[in-house]
């Protein structure tokens, strides 16, 4: 059990005229299975395409076409299912979920119910006050309804069916999450492990990720209050706001004598508020039944041992070896486990040296000049080959830290082997303590005020290590001339 104080921590309190409110927040997340062809027809699942031209007669529901299971969507599924530690149902079903929509031409999304594909698992999140552990109570397939398009001409309405039958995950979390900022951080780290899996591109903006998020109050403690459904949050954002204004309507409902309505909302973000949909649905408005047309799906031990075999090494996993095998810090680790290719740009940088020096230069220089520019790892101008040899020559004593940073911009904008721009430009470190002595010597009789006094003030070492770097051109080491300096002025 979670103990008070840190419960008190975690938890995101709203403070009313009459007390405290706490969040309860529970996400169904959206996941478009990564494969080419939709899950019950052969048409493709790309995005994008002009409208209506990747339309099977399966998906635009033409009479007495037939689905059949897309076996490569199941798998997908399966995989997602042991990259989240759940419990992998050998036997599923999959069910009509009967509503009217223009743009559900069937008249009913064939999904799964009572009988999902995968049952219970867990996703642990890296919060400031500790880990959180989000339990996930299913994942179930299902097919993804078309676009009604409304801003097409001022009378009409349009009818989209490329995405009809496109597979889905439908990922349910319990209600385990207590502030906006978990339920971010969940959904960022469920899209990490998709990602990593290639179970799911997680690309938002295309439609391919999005959520609907349950969000309720309650006093501390006390029991859950009534939830409020805010519908297809494609951003993450977005759902911060989201929840935040969510949360505090529902308690300005109640602390004013008022009660929550079940319903179902949106969200506006160029208003930043959410807005009344339509009365939220119970399952038995939906009428499952099992689907005539396709058998239950049942999946063998020896298959899912197979692909287990096949996952790569997850998030969590690759944190702990980083920060074992390269004295990385939890949170640098974090970062770089973030995205799959950036952890296989930090080990190709730090593969046979320091962890620390590597992970460095990854997250400071290189993150910032990427985000600066709006690039993407596999888009960086310095290649892992190019950034180690940067912190080899900084090893090594070739050139300084200042003289890295040059070589980095030198190496960003033009490219080249470092060892071969510091060469060509003369941009080595001095080391040779006869070469560097003459300048120290010059420096020390050009300020005797100053010498005065660094021997009552030994921070004023730095004045002068600094006046010897400039008259160096930067080439100095550092390391020697402080030696140099302390010698000369009898400060050893």
């Amino acid at each position: 059990m979670e103990s008070e104080a840190r419960a008190a921590a975690r938890h995101q309190l709203i403070e009313g005229g009459t007390g405290a409110w706490e969040i309860i927040i529970g996400m169904e997340v959206h996941a478009q299975v990564t494969s080419k062809s939709k899950l019950f027809s052969g048409a493709p699942a790309a995005f994008g395409g002009e409208p209506n031209s990747h339309v099977s007669l399966i998906d635009a529901a033409m009479p007495g076409m037939l689905p059949v299971i897309n076996r490569f969507c199941v798998e997908q599924a399966v995989k997602t299912g042991l990259g989240l530690k759940a419990i992998i149902n050998k036997r599923s079903v999959f069910d009509r979920k009967n509503y009217f929509y223009p743009d559900l031409p069937q008249g009913y999304q064939i999904s799964q119910y009572k009988q999902p594909i995968v049952g219970e698992g867990q996703v642990i999140v890296d919060m400031p006050e500790g880990p959180v552990t989000v339990g996930i109570e299913r994942l179930h397939l299902e097919q993804d309804a078309g676009k009604s398009l409304h801003d097409q001409h001022p009378a009409q309405s349009y009818v989209d069916l490329n995405r009809s039958g496109v597979g889905l995950m439908e990922i349910v979390s319990k209600p385990d999450m207590r502030s906006a900022d978990e339920a971010k951080a969940y959904v960022s780290k469920l899209r990490t492990i998709m990602r990593y899996l290639g179970t799911c591109d997680g690309n938002m903006e295309q439609g391919s990720l999005r959520a609907d998020i349950n969000v309720s109050v309650r006093r501390p403690g006390g029991k859950f209050g009534t939830r409020c459904e805010i519908k297809n949050v494609n951003s993450i954002r977005f759902m911060g706001q989201a929840i935040d204004y969510e949360a505090r309507r529902q308690v300005g409902v109640l602390e004013d004598g008022g009660s929550i309505d079940q319903e179902t909302r949106l969200f506006d973000p160029r208003r930043g508020e959410t807005r009344s949909m339509r009365s939220k649905e119970e399952a038995h408005d939906y009428r499952y039944f099992p689907d005539p047309d396709l058998l239950p799906l049942e999946v063998e031990d020896e298959w899912i041992s197979r692909i287990a075999a096949s996952l790569p090494e997850l998030p969590d996993e690759k944190k702990a070896r980083f920060m074992r095998d390269y004295a990385v810090s939890s949170y640098d680790a974090g970062v770089l486990v973030a995205e799959r290719e950036t952890a296989d740009y930090f080990e190709a940088v730090a593969r046979g040296r320091d962890g620390k020096a590597a992970a460095n230069w990854v997250i400071n220089e290189l993150f910032g000049r990427l985000n600066k520019q709006g690039l993407t790892i596999a888009a960086s101008p310095v290649s892992a080959e190019q950034l180690g040899g940067i912190v080899d020559l900084v090893a090594e004593g070739d050139i300084s830290g200042k003289i890295a940073k040059d070589l980095f911009e030198i190496v960003w904008t033009e490219g080249g082997d470092p060892r071969a721009v510091i060469s060509e430009r003369g941009m080595r470190q001095v080391t040779d303590a006869g070469t560097l002595e003459k300048a120290v010597s010059e420096i020390i009789a050009a300020n005797p005020d100053k010498v005065e006094q660094v021997r009552s003030k030994p921070n004023l070492l730095g004045w002068f290590v600094g006046q010897v770097m400039k008259a160096t051109g930067g080439k100095a080491s550092p390391q020697v001339v402080n030696a140099l300096l302390r010698e000369k002025l009898g400060l050893q």
